[in-house]
């Protein structure tokens, strides 16, 4: 046990090593997987924020539309069909 910490601290040790001398070099992306990766990524972030937000303005403002009654007026439904006698007691 007292190895496999020291060897997990050791590697976020270097990790953290390898980051910090790409922000002082200031070339934070080696490849161009890097920088798909970080696109990806973001564009990620992206997506769950904006659909958070949607989910806000939704919430928002259909609350307030619920009570003046607007545009959800429930139209009744006209029969549509036949009765089938023999499904009566």
């Amino acid at each position: 046990m007292g190895s496999e910490g020291q060897n997990l601290g050791e590697e976020l040790n270097n990790q953290l090593n390898d980051a910090l001398s790409r922000l002082a070099s200031k070339q934070m992306f080696q490849s161009d997987w890097d920088i798909a990766a970080f696109a990806i990524f973001f564009t990620f972030i992206g997506t769950v924020l904006l659909l958070v937000l949607l989910a806000l303005i939704r919430c928002c403002c259909c609350c307030c539309d619920c009570d003046s009654g607007g545009l959800h007026k429930q139209v009744p439904r006209k029969k549509v069909g036949i009765d089938n006698k023999a499904m009566e007691p």
